[in-house]
């Protein structure tokens, strides 16, 4: 005894229904492979290492050699490379303007970090009065510029006595660094687990607890790209340091600009200045990367 099978059915002409379509980019994709897309993004990455390239090479060159030929001539005359341009910035007081951007920044990136986070957690998961109306006065705050508050603000630092110091400058990086931190970490900060929050209340931890063990710790992503955005905002800054900080506590780019109107076209003490300006960011990039990406895809995921 045999069964019917049913005919088999004809192959569909067109797309499955529920099927995504693909886009031109993603066939290219397959039809090229993944290893030469990595090939020119590599290519891409070392055209855009150029210019950091030919500012080391500047830098470690004599004057009259820069002025008399480009700096894709060293890889013909690497004799022509020497350390003499960073030893005369180093003796001419460059170290104290390195060490005061060192003493503007750290502190600033630690208190904004702090405090951020803090008033973040508080948003986001403790109840207050005027909670929502005093976070978007916070909001508010983004827009406003820096330019209207340098003039007040410089007043109040001459009252104070605080005009001219590191800590006039760490303040005003702090206040003004701190809205777009809350917003951030707050908006972050909400996308955590209330389960977890409620568990560590049930075992009888307190808020300040369930921040330091809790919020705190799977934070980390965001609060590490918060910070090296704050260290790169802060360590670049010029316009900050041209009001409020004085010739004794200026920092690197307060320095490199008073190198430029002495000395006017004083390469080789600029691109040296710059490059040195140019290796903490980079290390500090490089050591928090994983963290940096990890928070800059966590709102992706959630």
């Amino acid at each position: 005894m045999t069964t019917a099978t049913a005919p088999a059915a004809p192959p569909a002409s067109g797309l499955h229904a529920g099927t995504p379509r693909r886009g031109l980019a993603s066939r290219i994709v397959d039809r090229v492979g993944s290893g030469a897309i990595q090939f020119i993004m590599v290519l891409l990455g070392l055209f855009w290492l150029v210019p950091t390239l030919g500012l080391l090479v500047v830098s470690m060159r004599s004057v009259e050699v820069n002025n008399a030929e480009g700096w894709w001539t060293v890889f013909t005359k690497p004799a022509e490379l020497t350390l003499q341009n960073y030893a005369s910035l180093l003796s001419s007081g460059f170290t104290s303007s390195f060490w005061n951007t060192v003493a503007i920044t750290v502190p600033t990136t630690i208190l904004v970090i702090g405090i951020a986070a803090m008033a973040g957690y508080a948003f986001a998961w403790m109840d207050f009065p005027g909670r929502d109306t005093l976070f978007l006065v916070v909001i508010g705050l983004l827009i406003v510029p820096i330019q209207i508050a340098l003039i007040p603000i410089a007043s109040l630092y001459g009252n104070m006595g605080i005009f001219g110091t590191i800590p006039g400058v760490v303040l005003f990086h702090v206040a003004f660094g701190l809205p777009f931190a809350i917003f951030l970490l707050r908006n972050f900060f909400v996308g955590i687990p209330s389960s977890l929050l409620e568990a560590a209340r049930m075992d009888g931890a307190s808020e300040w607890k369930i921040f330091a063990t809790v919020v705190f710790p799977l934070g980390k992503p965001a609060i590490a790209s918060l910070g090296i955005f704050q260290f790169l905002w802060v360590w670049n800054d010029m316009l900050i340091a041209l009001v409020f900080a004085d010739a004794g506590n200026q920092p690197m780019t307060k320095a490199l600009q008073s190198q430029m109107r002495q000395f006017g076209s004083n390469v080789d003490i600029l691109s040296s200045g710059a490059f040195l300006s140019l290796i903490i960011p980079l290390v500090l990039f490089f050591a928090f990367q994983r963290y940096f990406v990890q928070g800059m895809m966590a709102g992706s995921v959630k």
